[in-house]
């Protein structure tokens, strides 16, 4: 087995890679990348498919594993070469907890730090998208808000209508924490019972999302870049 191999499975190129065959490999193991060519060092994480939190999910479902993008943002944080982390998103949701604490540790971090949602930012992709210091999504993409809800065994207890209670409380206040839309207006969106057939909730388009506060920015790739690099050289 090479050295090289041996660092990759030993969590060592968890910050940056020398040499383009570093930066495949770390592509290849954990779906994010950190380049050295750039005019600034920056990280970029991948939030794609399911995210996948406390239980483990069919080995053909394409997943988001928390337990692998955790260690990944205290790398970043506490990497002084990287300067910034860009979070490009196309996800359907997943686990609500994994999720929101992957969020809240996107916020809670000092470096700038820039969304791009691309096809879909649903369910709990929507704090994941807000939790950068700066959101983007393409006019293509599309954003699904809707209540907190679970499938299989459910208590029909009072406990379990007010444990819902709280965890939709704990999104909406992230959400309108982390964003300019107001808490009416995103509890509006999520009880809409018009739109959706078999569900309640809200699908906003780039141009909808931008407009009611929700997310910061039209743009592409290019624009994130931009913006990425001057919220770097203001820090």
């Amino acid at each position: 087995m090479s050295d090289k191999k041996n660092n990759t499975e030993n969590g060592e190129n968890s910050g940056l890679n020398n040499g383009s065959d570093g930066v495949w490999e770390q592509i290849r193991q954990s779906g994010a990348v950190t380049p050295e060519g750039g005019k600034h060092c920056i990280h970029c994480l991948t939030v794609i498919g399911q995210i996948e939190g406390h239980g483990v999910l069919p080995p053909d479902t394409k997943t988001t594993k928390y337990e692998h993008v955790i260690p990944q943002l205290v790398a970043v944080e506490q990497d002084p070469k990287i300067e910034g982390m860009l979070i490009v998103l196309n996800t359907v949701g997943g686990d609500v907890e994994a999720g929101l604490a992957l969020a809240e540790m996107i916020s809670g971090m000092s470096k700038p730090t820039v969304s791009l949602v691309l096809g879909g930012g649903h369910s709990i992709g929507v704090p994941l998208a807000v939790s950068a210091k700066c959101s983007f999504i393409v006019p293509s993409a599309t954003m699904t808000v809707h209540p907190v809800r679970t499938t299989g065994l459910v208590l029909g207890v009072p406990q379990t209508l007010n444990y819902f209670e709280r965890m939709q409380k704990r999104i909406t206040d992230f959400v309108v924490t982390n964003s300019n839309i107001t808490e009416e207006r995103f509890s509006g969106f999520m009880m809409n019972t018009d739109e959706l057939t078999t569900d309640m909730g809200t699908v906003l388009d780039g141009k909808m999302a931008v407009e009611c506060g929700l997310i910061d920015k039209i743009g592409s790739l290019s624009d994130v870049i931009g913006e990425l690099y001057s919220m770097i050289e203001k820090a």
